[in-house]
């Protein structure tokens, strides 16, 4: 799989899809990730990054998409707060006819401090957001996010999403102490997102 020397491994293939890893920072600190475990290694694939790599890194690092049925912006960091490399890379492999997948905690408009969701329509296919908990105080003791107002910030990025993205998908994780996947569903529904559940401890 394809490594960067100054970097660290930037795409990695699990189960016919290429996942991109393209920062090791994140705008949470959930209790649950393995970085903050201790642990760096995917499905034996080191993702500690030592640096963050530009679009042209990682289209060296993708390579030959035709034998991958989807590109995934998926590591240990929180991809959207590299915008622009994000945006770059996904009109490359759009322009390949590759669909492309964000996995996201959902707070890139707060982060950003705008709406980015009109930029990603057209250059994305999909978004996988982490929704986590039923509500703010849940959330909070879960996924200790840097900023106050995450979990509304979160919320309206889902609701923005669905109208420009085609594919939407929220998720939780079935495990963790009080979530109510129940009610995550219905929070998902509600928002006119797909939902699906996630196990804790399968990652990748």
């Amino acid at each position: 799989m394809p490594v960067s020397p100054a970097t660290g491994t930037i795409a990695y293939d699990i189960r016919g899809k290429r996942y991109l890893n393209i920062t090791s920072h994140c705008n949470l600190r959930c209790r649950f990730c393995p970085k903050f475990n201790g642990r760096w290694d995917v499905q034996s694939y080191r993702l500690k990054l030592r640096g963050e790599p530009g679009c042209s890194q990682v289209l060296e690092a993708i390579g030959d998409p035709a034998p991958v049925e989807e590109i995934v912006f998926c590591g240990l960091g929180e991809p959207t707060r590299r915008l622009h490399t994000l945006l770059q890379v996904s009109e490359a492999m759009q322009a390949r006819g590759k669909p492309v997948r964000i996995n996201t905690d959902g707070l890139a408009n707060l982060y950003h401090g705008l709406d980015i969701t009109p930029w990603l329509k057209g250059r994305v296919d999909a978004l996988s957001i982490s929704l986590n908990a039923q509500d703010e105080e849940l959330y909070s003791a879960h996924c200790r996010p840097l900023r106050q107002g995450s979990y509304g910030a979160m919320l309206e990025f889902i609701e923005r999403a669905v109208d420009q993205i085609p594919e939407v998908t929220v998720t939780a994780i079935d495990g963790l102490p009080g979530v109510d996947i129940e009610a995550c569903a219905e929070i998902a529904n509600r928002l006119g997102a797909r939902f699906r559940r996630r196990i804790l401890d399968q990652v990748g």
